[in-house]
């Protein structure tokens, strides 16, 4: 991912999500150096993206989205293949992520893929103005496992 795709990521973001990261959290996390990257089709058009960021020996996903039309052709576990084998790469023993309690079908992806509820951070995720901040599951998966 490159300052270039924002407009394209952003769209998709604000497609898939209620509280959607803001630009300025997608330009942070490409200051930051985090390890952020592109899906793109035979068309270039963009299918989907996720944002790490590497602790000490473990890695800890910010982002993944596959853009609404696209879901439901594995390009998440795609995603998340290419994300664990640059963990690997990064000798890192764990990946870790947090979910909203509501995304049931974002669970169910990531417990099939191999993932563990290890948590539950109270009220993590912001919500439209009026409404309670939302619980998020903490999610791990041991990466020696899901070679």
């Amino acid at each position: 991912m490159r300052s270039g795709d924002l407009a394209e990521v952003l769209a998709i973001e604000q497609h898939a999500y209620a509280s959607p990261w803001s630009q300025g959290n997608f330009i942070d996390s490409l200051a930051a150096g985090y390890l952020a990257f592109v899906l793109r089709d035979a068309q270039q058009r963009l299918q989907g993206y996720f944002l790490a960021m590497k602790g000490v020996d473990e890695m800890h996903l910010l982002n993944i989205t596959v853009a609404p039309a696209a879901q439901g052709r594995g390009l998440a576990r795609l995603m998340l293949d290419a994300l664990c084998r640059l963990c690997r790469d990064e000798d890192c023993a764990q990946l870790w992520l947090e979910v909203r309690v509501s995304n049931e079908r974002a669970r169910q992806v990531y417990l099939r893929y191999g993932f563990a509820e290890v948590g539950l951070r109270r009220a993590y995720y912001p919500m439209p103005p009026g409404q309670p901040r939302e619980d998020a599951v903490l999610m791990s998966l041991a990466l020696e496992e899901a070679a």
